[in-house]
């Protein structure tokens, strides 16, 4: 397997109740190191720029409204797979069809506040890691 980086952001929902250590603890758990991380507060514009891909999907205006609640966590995450490990780790969108000990199931308020969000390609985590951070930034 590769070493390889993917986005992770904490969402308002889990940063506004203080779940912050608890899914870095996780994270580090399933052997994903964090080598960049800041708390940030997203304007409306940085959402929708962010979020762009899904622009032409219903629930577009929803999820970037509810992304400037509050702040986020955002960071990089390195390890093997590690694409697919965070993945595996947050659990399915929805928290009622994630598995038991997932970050969203055990965390999510509900499917658009489901706590976590992270990079689910390669090229779209290269894209996102470069969202918010450079190159000076990531600290591995």
């Amino acid at each position: 397997m590769a070493i390889e980086r993917t986005l992770s952001i904490i969402k308002p929902d889990a940063t506004r109740r203080n779940l912050t250590g608890q899914i870095n603890a996780r994270l580090e758990e399933a052997e994903l190191r964090i080598v960049a991380q800041k708390r940030v507060r997203l304007t409306l514009d940085q959402a929708q720029a962010f979020y762009d891909v899904h622009k032409e999907r219903a629930f577009f205006e929803d999820l970037c409204n509810f992304m400037i609640t509050g702040p986020v966590v955002v960071q990089v995450l390195e390890g093997e797979d590690a694409i697919a490990k965070n993945r595996e780790v947050m659990g399915a969108t929805n928290p009622a069809n994630a598995d038991e000990g997932t970050i969203r199931k055990d965390f999510a308020e509900s499917i658009e506040a489901n706590s976590v969000h992270g990079s689910d390609a390669t090229e779209t985590a290269v894209r996102e890691i470069s969202f918010f951070f450079s190159e000076l930034e990531i600290v591995g």
